[in-house]
């Protein structure tokens, strides 16, 4: 399996550290942006494998996101993974709703990361 290029759209530094060691520990490469509409440009400039896409960011939020890379034939089929600290009622459906394929919930679980990358990349 080659190295996949993974996008951690995520405003909070800790969150972005932590799954940087994750995707590197993997073996792919990380890229990041910290809010929406660069994340936006980014992946329809050079598109990656997959996206972990924290709802709650500056500028388009998460779900406004998910909206449009989905509604756009040429980016739909890139793996779209929720990370969120929103986990009430209805939280996960919405996310799913807006065209997330998988939802994690924050604190981001490790082994659930990696086999959610392992799952969608492979």
């Amino acid at each position: 399996m080659g190295r996949k290029r993974i996008l951690c759209i995520e405003d909070n530094e800790s969150n972005m550290r932590l799954v940087s060691r994750i995707v590197e520990g993997e073996k792919h490469d990380f890229t990041a942006a910290t809010d929406g509409v660069t994340a936006l440009a980014m992946v329809r400039r050079d598109p990656p494998d997959l996206i972990l896409l924290d709802i709650n960011i500056p500028g388009l939020n998460g779900l406004e996101l998910a909206r449009l890379l989905k509604g756009d034939a040429t980016l739909a089929s890139i793996p779209l993974i929720a990370t969120t600290a929103n986990v009430l009622l209805g939280d996960r459906e919405r996310c799913l709703e807006a065209g997330c394929d998988e939802y994690l919930a924050k604190p981001l679980d490790v082994r659930e990361l990696q086999s959610i990358l392992r799952t969608y990349l492979t």
